[in-house]
């Protein structure tokens, strides 16, 4: 197994607000995708959807201020099974999000667009919280010709 992790830091930013962004759906849609819905409740369903596709994660863990956890139930089959993990904490003037995205059974090209992707989309995260708007799909950044 193979995981996708990356490491940003938001200035000025209270943990609360990170937080909500990565643990609510409207949080979600203001800098992952606008067409987010579901419930962001442990035990619930949130559904990503893009232009290219979309995808399903069950909500198995949420810690207010400090960790989100889900499952992706639905979507590109190098996804399934796999898990998105969020850990926050306070250092200095700064929240440091931890991401992971963990489990992929092999490393293949779809693996290095995903990690680049989320790279941008963690930006846009970075962006929504310190400026108070993100870049969600479908207004991110294109990088490559698939998407």
């Amino acid at each position: 197994m193979v995981d996708i992790i990356h490491r940003v830091g938001v200035k000025g930013a209270a943990l609360d607000d990170v937080y909500q962004a990565v643990a609510t759906v409207d949080g979600l849609a203001g800098w992952w995708t606008v067409d987010t819905t579901g419930s962001a409740d442990v035990g619930g369903v949130l559904e990503f959807r893009f232009p290219e596709g979309g995808f399903d994660m069950v909500v198995l863990e949420s810690e207010p201020g400090r960790s989100v956890l889900w499952e992706v139930v639905d979507g590109p089959p190098e996804w399934i099974g796999t898990t998105v993990r969020w850990e926050l904490k306070q250092e200095g003037d700064y929240v440091i999000v931890l991401f992971a995205h963990e489990g992929w059974r092999e490393r293949v090209e779809f693996m290095s667009h995903c990690s680049t992707k989320w790279a941008t989309f963690l930006m846009s995260l970075k962006q929504l919280v310190e400026t108070g708007a993100g870049a969600p799909a479908p207004h991110d950044v294109r990088i490559s010709d698939w998407h």
